[in-house]
């Protein structure tokens, strides 16, 4: 099954993009994670269709949405623009499934619109993160600040470098949809390389353990206040999100939660196993 493609105005006025699997039923949308665009979610979303209004969203600077010219990429921004696209088509009740950054950003809707959700997934992220597996991704993202591909095929090896435990098509799939060509013949990434430069930007440590602090506290405390079903599907592989934190997040934060562990997965859970990411979320999805 393939999916429409559409464009809606978020917050500021910007164009993004989304792609639409079906246009009936209560709406299921999918936000990617940082670097990520919406074909990520490929494998899950046709199994979906038939019982929701199954889409999935370009952040801003990501994938074929706008890049930002006044580089508004925070959180709460993000958050805007989910706000923005729900009410754009008409869906008063959404689940969110969010993966990575996109989980961070669903956590903060179901903060402020609780009464919107009709439930909740977040893919191998929560509150508290471990710090080994930022520091790969900062380190990934440091060398993919301004890069240039001859071939799609050449960032595809990049990916499978960055992605050890995604399933081949999946690299081959975030290859063709990450880059765009130019009038050289040569590709670049879609992603607005204002976000890159920001993730790879050293940082002030004190500065950063302030920032850290708050944004954990937010999370937590938006989590707190969910009163809709929400899964916890973490990666067993994962070096993002630890057990620890992912057991404390069911028992400790969540008033509805439940957890599930994807076998064979990092924390790219859908590309690295897409059968295992389908099979932890299809009975709860299909439950709400």
């Amino acid at each position: 099954m393939d999916p429409r493609s559409r464009r809606v105005r978020g917050a500021h006025d910007l164009d993004l993009h989304l792609l639409e699997w079906s246009d009936e039923g209560v709406g299921m949308l999918l936000l990617h994670g940082f670097g990520n665009e919406a074909h990520i979610w490929d494998d899950f979303a046709p199994q979906m269709a038939p019982y929701y209004r199954t889409l999935a969203l370009d952040h801003r600077g990501h994938g074929d949405s706008a890049w930002d010219p006044e580089r508004r990429y925070d959180l709460e921004t993000l958050v805007d623009d989910v706000a923005a696209v729900t009410r754009a088509l008409a869906i008063e009740r959404v689940v969110l499934v969010g993966h990575s950054l996109g989980g961070r950003v669903a956590t903060l809707f179901g903060g402020r619109y609780p009464g919107s959700l009709a439930g909740l997934v977040l893919v191998d992220v929560g509150p508290e993160l471990d710090a080994r597996g930022i520091s790969r991704i900062r380190s990934e993202t440091v060398q993919n600040v301004d890069p240039v591909f001859a071939s799609i095929d050449d960032y595809a090896r990049l990916l499978s470098l960055h992605y050890p435990a995604a399933q081949p098509h999946a690299i081959q799939r975030m290859a063709r949809h990450g880059v765009r060509s130019r009038e050289d013949g040569r590709w670049v990434l879609k992603q607005d390389v204002a976000l890159r430069n920001g993730l790879a930007r050293a940082e002030d440590p004190e500065a950063a353990q302030e920032q850290q602090s708050r944004a954990v506290a937010a999370q937590r405390d938006a989590l707190a206040r969910l009163r809709c079903p929400t899964l916890v599907v973490r990666g067993a592989a994962s070096d993002v999100f630890s057990a620890d934190a992912a057991d404390q997040l069911v028992e400790e934060v969540l008033v509805d939660g439940r957890l599930a562990v994807v076998p064979q997965a990092g924390h790219s859970v859908m590309t690295d196993n897409p059968a295992g990411f389908l099979e932890a979320i299809a009975g709860f999805a299909l439950s709400q």
